[in-house]
């Protein structure tokens, strides 16, 4: 799976990673016509949970493949990614759903735990139930944390992960979460993305400890001012890691795409501010499946392209693209 990866440049007036990370998310067009209009779905998990699929109600032909995706932190239908992705499967005629990580549809979900970047697991069950529903291909992509699970997932499976993806791309994901994680601790990073994400994930927790009283320690939470003491409060302890040290370790994806035996994408700029250009994997790091997109510019799911205020269609066209092609 190895060859040029499409040509990719920022607009001149938008330089650097942040202002291609920012501008994306907040201003450019995710899609040509109106947004996406989506068909709920509940599932309920083996573990008595629930979590929720979003299908977009456009039309598709018969047998037409299904493009499912995986949002990033705090995502969801409605992030720009997964909006514009919802515009391509239109154009490209594919049926498309976004499964949601539990507590990100709206609703807190019921049990004692939320998600995490290497909860491939929770994607292995997703993948299967659809491969159940889907006569035709399944393709999948992961954004950024879903990135990372979805190429922890396919790793560890190797050639059995055939059953349930024909083939898999994760896009802007911290595969060596270490390096991503004091990556997004330090400086403008931690001042503004951090900020960000600690803006939801902190009042969701608190929720969570409501539901579940003495889960963890509130205190140590609400002291926690980035994701390395939040993730050691609350993530690591949650989902059976011992600390953030070993939930990096043991979640991190790139250690395990030497072992990937489906095609498979892993598109990263390599100005993204949240993962370092030094920790993205090498050639001679990943399976002979594995494909190494890494444009020199692009932000962390930015990817802006096109005339003003510009649109963010040219990574989810050229992903969906690569997974058609690889299928034949």
């Amino acid at each position: 799976m190895r060859g040029a990866a499409p040509a990719y440049a920022a607009p001149w007036w938008l330089p650097g990673g942040n202002l291609q990370t920012i501008w994306p998310a907040l201003y450019a067009r995710r899609t040509e016509g109106l947004a996406p209009s989506y068909r709920r779905e509940r599932w309920t998990t083996p573990d008595g949970d629930f979590i929720d699929l979003d299908w977009s109600e456009h039309v598709v032909p018969p047998g037409a493949p299904l493009l499912v995706l995986f949002h990033g932190l705090e995502g969801s239908s409605r992030s720009h990614y997964a909006e514009a992705f919802a515009d391509v499967a239109r154009e490209h005629g594919l049926r498309y759903v976004v499964p949601h990580f539990r507590g990100c549809s709206g609703e807190l979900n019921h049990g004692p735990r939320a998600y995490h970047s290497g909860d491939h697991e929770e994607i292995g069950w997703i993948l299967a139930r659809l491969r159940e529903q889907h006569a035709g291909r399944l393709l999948a992509v992961g954004i950024s944390l879903g990135g990372n699970a979805l190429m922890r997932w396919a790793g560890e499976h190797g050639e059995v992960a055939a059953r349930h993806a024909d083939a898999v791309a994760s896009v802007c994901s911290p595969i060596d979460l270490r390096a991503g994680g004091h990556a997004i601790g330090r400086g403008f990073n931690r001042l503004v993305y951090t900020t960000m994400f600690l803006r939801t994930m902190r009042p969701k927790a608190l929720r969570k400890l409501a539901q579940h009283p003495g889960l963890f320690d509130r205190e140590a939470l609400l002291a926690a001012r980035d994701l390395y003491e939040f993730d050691n409060v609350f993530t690591a302890p949650l989902h059976g890691f011992r600390d953030t040290e070993d939930y990096w370790v043991r979640a991190s994806a790139k250690p395990h795409l030497a072992r990937i035996r489906i095609p498979a994408l892993v598109l990263n700029a390599r100005n993204d501010p949240f993962v370092p250009a030094s920790s993205l994997p090498r050639e001679d790091e990943v399976g002979p499946q594995v494909h190494l997109w890494q444009p020199i510019q692009g932000g962390h799911v930015g990817f802006p392209s096109g005339p003003w205020p510009t649109h963010v269609r040219w990574m989810p066209a050229a992903v969906a693209s690569w997974l058609l092609a690889a299928v034949g």
